[in-house]
């Protein structure tokens, strides 16, 4: 069941309440252009901007063979950033994916550098493992620096949960100005196969986002070719490892 808590009026005030676009093609997806409103995301791109930086030594790579540094939010608390982490950011994305959740929360800011190669599509339908009491309804439950977030692995004795990725959501900030032909774009996929030509592109406009559900067929990748630097958010929502097998089959499910 979908979260029906009313968001707190502190949380509104910062949306910029402009139309959220729902699109079907090439898979379903929403797209925001303009998120917060203005002094909030400012606060926000200074946010990371200061953590990039004065904080570099916390970037380290996303994953192998991938261009991108990140940190992860649970890593930047007590900040502008941790809004991404808030109960009201994850009941909004929830209803707006029209996904129920489990209340768990993994996200990191990315950093692409100018000139990265571009990334492989893939789809986000992956495990994510977490501490074993499930959060509250007011709260969410985060990883924690004892359990292998993809592998599970923990010490003996450490209650954990496996879960899958639900809802992805990937918010820019901190790029500039962006015009055609800078590169940068995530690509969205209907297909994939030897060459997988992107259906559609999401350029990486400041404050703007993109939110889907992860699926079979949610495919989408970074192209690469940026001119500058290509910062986000990028974080996921979780459902129950057995909700998603029910739904699509176990071996849909991407193991690391």
């Amino acid at each position: 069941m979908l979260s029906e808590a009313p968001l707190p009026r502190w949380f509104i005030d910062l949306l910029a309440h402009r139309r959220w676009i729902r699109r079907t093609r090439p898979f379903p997806h929403v797209y925001v252009r303009d998120v917060f409103v203005t002094e909030f995301y400012q606060r926000l791109a200074a946010e990371f901007e200061r953590v990039r930086t004065e904080r570099s030594d916390l970037f380290g790579p996303v994953a192998e063979g991938y261009g991108a540094t990140g940190v992860s939010l649970a890593r930047l608390r007590n900040g502008p950033l941790e809004v991404f982490l808030s109960r009201a950011w994850h009941d909004l994305i929830e209803r707006v994916a029209g996904v129920p959740t489990t209340g768990d929360v993994e996200g990191s800011v990315h950093h692409h550098p100018p000139g990265s190669a571009p990334g492989w599509p893939h789809h986000d339908l992956t495990p994510a493992w977490f501490p074993g009491t499930a959060p509250g309804p007011a709260a969410v439950g985060l990883p924690a620096d004892d359990i292998d977030p993809k592998s599970g692995s923990r010490p003996a004795g450490v209650a954990a949960r496996e879960l899958v990725r639900a809802v992805a959501v990937l918010f820019y900030l901190g790029n500039g100005e962006w015009r055609p032909g800078d590169g940068g774009e995530t690509g969205l996929f209907a297909a994939i196969g030897a060459e997988p030509k992107p259906a559609a592109l999401v350029p990486p406009l400041d404050n703007s986002m993109l939110v889907f559900e992860c699926t079979p067929r949610s495919w989408h990748a970074f192209l690469g070719a940026n001119s500058t630097a290509r910062n986000s958010v990028v974080m996921w929502l979780h459902r129950p490892k057995e909700e998603a097998a029910s739904r699509w089959g176990g071996d849909r499910i991407v193991h690391w």
